[in-house]
């Protein structure tokens, strides 16, 4: 065992070039992750349902559009900020209603900074939601994933016509 644990901590060491990089956490935050998807697909099977063959090309589209503005809420905005302030400095703004934040701390306390402040990294704790919601409950989750798809065109429609008016001006 004590050959197989200094090699663990020498590929950690070259990995980690002078840097403070939790992998032991990291590897952790990917077991939790992994069991939750596990825990899940137990109820799924628990309750007799079965998980689908596929999800339809406008469910997906749906569940896109809203896991990437929930990711993007959750991991940048100023609204949430309170969420991720026990792992975080706030280090300015990035653009319109997005903060620039510095993860800090070390350890789990570093790994959970960096997945909360990474809205890709979110992304798949999300989707993973509003699939497994699709399955459990599939009209909460389509209104919930509605909501945040139209917030994103919103979204878009405000950022069209900023640029208006700045070409305007």
């Amino acid at each position: 065992m004590t050959s197989i644990a200094t090699t663990v901590q020498r590929e950690q060491a070259a990995y980690r070039a002078g840097e403070e990089r939790p992998l032991g956490s990291f590897t952790a935050l990917m077991a939790g992750y992994a069991a939750t998807v596990v825990g899940a697909a137990a109820l799924v099977r628990r309750s007799r349902r079965e998980l689908p063959e596929r999800i339809g090309a406008a469910d997906l589209a749906l569940l896109a559009v809203a896991t990437h503005k929930l990711s993007r809420r959750l991991a940048k905005d100023p609204v949430t900020s309170p969420l991720r302030a026990p792992f975080t400095r706030f280090d300015g703004t990035t653009g319109p209603a997005e903060l620039k934040e510095q993860v800090r701390g070390s350890g789990p306390r570093k790994a959970l900074g960096e997945l909360v402040t990474c809205p890709f990294c979110m992304a798949q704790w999300i989707a993973t939601g509003f699939c497994f919601g699709l399955v459990v409950a599939p009209r909460p989750t389509r209104f919930a994933a509605s909501v945040l798809t139209v917030v994103s065109g919103s979204d878009l429609l405000q950022y069209a016509h900023a640029a208006l008016d700045k070409a305007v001006d």
